[in-house]
């Protein structure tokens, strides 16, 4: 019957072709915008992981008490070994040294005296490891204005603003002016190789951006880090995962009496950021629910067209001694056709979209500037998200909702009477 069926929708395009076209757009549709809303809530997250917290993040437990004051007198010592530690056992993520610090910032004039000076927020990330991807996730060869990206350890960038600010151009020299490990008075000098705009509102404002080699020579911090960063291999974040390996780890390996125990912090365990993460999963589950349940209203509805537009073939079918069973079982079978054609087409239109999208993005750089004066850290491209849950959901508006407005419909098939039908052909 299947077969016989089949045929007769080809042939029939009437009755294939409109109904196959709207449920192939309608998933397709279903698909792009639950990868581009996960993807955008990732972006979201993402900017904050990199600038702060990391998907994972291994501090000792003296310094993420006291965390807003960088203190590096209380970092994580041989921070080598433990990040080779990590990889072995935390496979699914990659880890790097981050070294975060503050101070003056020191221009010299051409006689080598003060010319300007300022505070920044100094961070030292791993350019030069084969394996580093810090370069990759930061953006900074896109986000580069002027000069070039570090190439020694006492090379530096410095943001546009605070480059602005101090009057630094790319190829001075400016001396770092603060503590060491041991809080002992330092100066180090770095050669300031490019400027950079994260495009993230005042988040750069003060920053300067040097190798963790030369952040360490600054600041005496042979083989230590401020903090351990791990990220997903794929970028992508997963709160229930991150938390239960976060837990996992600080059963293991953290000492309440020591305070140099290294404890592990998860994102959402950053400040604010675990309202941030139940927030954005709470409203993308709204707006998904919504945008899932009006599409099956209109699929459903349009089965229920297609059912009562077919009311005088049904009739006719009727008259000629078709059961009203196998009628009604027919009707349903058609619906199940195109409905599961119209998904798989449109499912796969869908994450062709949505993996273009992955790929490449959608800038909103000219709307993000406009927010120029605000301290969010907010992403200048979104990125949409290929889940495995793609694959199945537009199932759900494609079929069931296809199948059940043509149920709906064909329960007219019961109420048609003998009499009726032959006045209906008469006319």
């Amino acid at each position: 019957m299947i077969k016989f069926l089949s045929k007769g929708l080809i042939r029939d395009r009437t009755r294939s072709f409109f109904p196959l076209l709207v449920i192939a757009l309608t998933v397709a549709l279903v698909v792009f915008g639950s990868g581009f809303m996960r993807g955008m809530m990732n972006s979201l997250l993402l900017d904050s992981a990199v600038i702060l917290t990391g998907h994972q993040k291994v501090v000792t437990q003296a310094y993420n008490e006291e965390n807003q004051l960088m203190p590096n007198d209380l970092a994580l010592l041989d921070s080598d070994e433990m990040i080779n530690q990590l990889e072995i056992e935390y496979p699914d993520f990659f880890w790097t040294p981050r070294i975060v610090f503050a101070g003056l910032l020191d221009v010299p004039d051409e006689n080598g005296e003060t010319k300007t000076q300022g505070p920044v927020i100094a961070m030292g990330i791993d350019f030069f490891s084969e394996e580093s991807r810090q370069i990759e996730i930061w953006e900074l060869e896109k986000n580069l204005i002027e000069g070039n990206l570090p190439s020694s350890k006492n090379d530096a960038i410095i943001s546009s603003k605070l480059a602005a600010q101090l009057n630094v151009s790319v190829g001075e020299k400016v001396t770092f002016i603060g503590s060491t490990m041991d809080n002992a008075f330092t100066t180090y000098n770095f050669d300031v190789t490019g400027t950079f705009n994260l495009r993230k509102g005042q988040t750069d404002k003060q920053m300067l951006l040097v190798d963790i080699s030369g952040a360490r020579g600054a600041l005496d911090m042979d083989n230590a880090a401020s903090a351990i960063f791990g990220f997903y291999h794929d970028l992508y974040y997963d709160d229930q995962k991150t938390v239960d390996l976060r837990t996992n780890f600080n059963a293991t390996n953290s000492d309440s009496s020591d305070m140099f125990s290294p404890i592990m912090l998860a994102l959402r365990d950053g400040n604010q950021m675990g309202t941030m993460v139940d927030i954005s999963n709470a409203m993308l589950a709204i707006m998904g629910g919504i945008f899932l349940v009006v599409v099956m209203v209109v699929l459903w509805n349009m089965g229920l067209m297609n059912g009562l537009r077919r009311y005088g073939e049904v009739g006719l079918r009727l008259a000629i001694g078709e059961p009203k069973g196998h009628v009604y079982r027919s009707l349903i079978t058609e619906a199940l056709i195109i409905g599961f054609v119209g998904t798989i087409l449109g499912t796969g239109i869908g994450i062709a979209i949505t993996y273009y999208v992955q790929e490449n993005g959608i800038d909103y750089t000219k709307g993000i500037e406009a927010l120029s004066n605000s301290s969010m850290i907010m992403p200048n491209i979104f990125y949409a998200q290929v889940t495995t849950d793609l694959f199945y959901i537009g199932f759900f508006p494609g079929v069931l909702a296809t199948v059940l407005g043509t149920m709906l419909a064909g329960m007219a098939v019961y109420k048609r009477e003998m009499a009726q039908l032959f006045k209906d052909l008469e006319t």
